[in-house]
């Protein structure tokens, strides 16, 4: 087996809770780093289940967003039957003719290269504590209880209902802002369509999650290349809070999605999102939809970014199952009620662990 390089120069003490931690870029950058910290090393049983398939059958469902909008009913009520079938089968699904021009993609990608890019004194300045502080910029996931460190780093931003924003790099708030309107808008017209296919009223998610102060927070994720990247995970098997996930990348691959019991590689399409079903999308539909487990490989050649934006309720949303899906014993509700903004404050709080958030509200 490959060795593991027992102390970085950038962590101070042998305890991973404990460490001051610095960013894996500038430890990918050192220029005698041939092997990985101790403490980013997954055993065996972490990284279990290496296994990917990339078989031609398990190809990820393709939705041409514009077809929502035809005049033809028939092609309408097509696209909504295979939206009801990619988030029945899949979780996950990739949406063409989306509207929101390719410029204003490549100009989100870089801008949050050129924050990556700044000092790490700079990047210091936006650190957050809290979950909900409006900035986070970080390393791993939650380095006060992570037991190994994930070979990632991060910045989270929350921009609706209230906008918030870096101040470097020059220019970011405004490309940031205008890009996440466009997609806020994209999930908005996704829901009607998940909501039709439900068999409620095409506002009914909208409506009820409270979307006009909806919860949209931009994670951008930073994956350096890794000496030894069969021994370290960029970000664990792990389900996403809220409703839905919409997401691009810089074209490199390292997404894997856990479907049909085995993990499934996502090549990315140019220019398209890449769009997955949220634990409170889960819980909306009573299970019917389930959010779905995915995780985050790194490679030794290439820098992969992915830039997310989640969109979920209102913080002061309680989210329940749907009355209308839930039926008597036969169909009896399967969660109980939250208010949003607890279970963000629970999942932040705890090792990032599969699906584990929504375990504590499941009857």
């Amino acid at each position: 087996m490959a060795t593991v390089c027992p102390v970085a120069s950038l962590h101070q003490e042998a305890n991973p809770s404990r460490l001051k931690v610095g960013s894996v870029k500038t430890l990918a950058e050192s220029s005698n780093l041939t092997s990985i910290p101790s403490h980013y090393a997954f055993t065996t049983s972490a990284s279990s289940d290496q296994a990917v398939h990339s078989d031609h059958d398990d190809s990820i469902p393709v939705i041409d967003f514009s077809l929502f909008s035809s005049s033809n009913p028939d092609q309408r009520r097509k696209v909504v039957s295979d939206l009801a079938k990619a988030c029945q089968d899949w979780g996950f699904f990739m949406v063409i003719n989306h509207g929101v021009p390719e410029g204003q993609m490549k100009a989100m990608v870089d801008m949050l290269m050129g924050f990556f890019d700044l000092t790490e004194e700079e990047k210091r300045e936006f650190e957050g504590k809290h979950v909900l502080d409006g900035i986070r910029w970080g390393t791993s996931f939650n380095t006060s209880v992570d037991k190994v460190f994930f070979w990632r780093d991060y910045l989270k931003v929350r921009v609706h209902p209230k906008f918030h924003c870096p101040s470097k790099p020059e220019g970011f708030s405004e490309v940031l802002a205008e890009y996440a309107g466009v997609v806020r808008k994209l999930a908005r017209g996704l829901l009607k369509g998940i909501s039709e296919s439900l068999g409620l009223e095409p506002g009914y998610i909208d409506e009820a999650m409270n979307m006009d102060s909806s919860l949209q927070r931009l994670t951008a994720n930073l994956y350096p290349p890794c000496p030894q990247p069969k021994l370290a995970m960029g970000m664990p098997p792990h389900s996403d809070h809220g409703l839905l996930t919409i997401l691009m990348q810089n074209g490199i691959g390292g997404l894997q999605v856990h479907h049909g019991g085995k993990w499934v590689k996502i090549d990315p399409i140019p220019n398209a999102f890449l769009v997955n079903t949220g634990d409170h999308l889960e819980i909306m539909s009573n299970g019917k939809y389930k959010s779905v487990l995915h995780r985050a490989v790194v490679n030794n050649k290439d820098t992969r970014i992915s830039i997310i934006l989640s969109n979920g309720p209102s913080l002061d949303t309680v989210v329940t199952p749907a009355e209308q899906l839930v039926d008597g014993e036969s169909n009896r509700a399967m969660y109980i009620g939250m208010k949003y903004k607890d279970f963000l404050e629970l999942h932040q709080s705890s090792v990032l662990d599969g699906k584990s958030g929504l375990e504590r509200v499941k009857i």
